[in-house]
Order: structure tokens, then sequence, then C-alpha cells
């Protein structure tokens, strides 16, 4: 008699709770967290570009094809200012600063993004800084769209 009250005490403890614990993990908030999160990176994902206002010239160039680490990106504003990824640096700083970046990186890969209206002087002065520096994989950066000089009209 014993043995039967404490048989039906333990299945009348599981009953009173409900239902017994569950061992599964429920994926359903899991692949809803990943939604989100990939909805939130698809959306600032191109805000996180360089963004110096400068009007590029228009090539009939294509795209370069992305690396592993990121290319240093070089911008030339119209008003003659020169930036370092996203920081204003001065001329006389220039080379110093490409010198110490260049020691921290593997890659001597740039991205020379100029103003269309800045003289090619300039430019190629920015080059030799950059080459000087140790950087001698130079891309300068256009946009699609511009001239063609071969058969094919735009």
């Amino acid at each position: 008699m014993g043995a039967s009250l404490q048989s039906a005490g333990g299945r009348a403890g599981r009953r009173r709770g409900g239902r017994r614990p569950m061992a599964e993990i429920n994926v359903t908030p899991m692949v809803d967290v990943m939604l989100v999160l990939l909805i939130i990176f698809m959306v600032a994902a191109p805000l996180l570009t360089v963004g110096v206002p400068i009007e590029l010239p228009k090539t009939a160039a294509t795209p370069l094809p992305s690396e592993a680490e990121e290319p240093l990106t070089i911008a030339m504003t119209a008003d003659g200012g020169i930036r370092v990824q996203n920081t204003e640096v001065a001329r006389e700083g220039f080379i110093p600063l490409l010198r110490s970046v260049a020691a921290e990186r593997d890659s001597d890969k740039v991205f020379l993004r100029a103003d269309g209206g800045i003289p090619y002087a300039d430019v190629m002065q920015v080059m030799g800084a950059l080459n000087a520096s140790g950087f001698n994989n130079i891309g300068l950066v256009t946009e699609q769209g511009g001239p063609r000089f071969d058969a094919r009209a735009n």
C-alpha cells in the first residue's frame, strides 16, 4: 500500500505543474534575433564607407575585386585638403603619418579618391608621397559611366 501511494503521488506531482520540462531548444526566437541582426547589418553596411564629399571623375573602368584587409583610403577634397580615411591631415604631416601606417599594415594597397577639379600635379604629388612611404599598390577611385575611347557609345 505504501508503494502505491508513492507512485500515485509521483504521477500527481507531474500533473500538478502542467507539462513536463522540455529538454529541446526552442529555435524560433534565435532565428528571429538572427534575422533582425541581418537586417540591421544590411542597413548599416553602406553607412560604414568613407564619406568624404568628393566629385569623382567618371570612367569606363571596372571595379577592383575586394580583398581581406580593407585598403587605406586617401581623399583629396576640392578645397585642397587631404584626408587619410576620415581624418584631415596637414601636408607637412602626411608622409610621417603614411610611414607609421605602412609599418602597421600587411597590405600596401591604397585607394586614392581625388576631386575631379584638382590639378593633375597635385594628385601626382600625393601619389609620389604614397610611393615614398612604401605604398606601391595605388588604385585611383572613379565613378562608372564616363566616356569611352572605343567604338562603343554610352
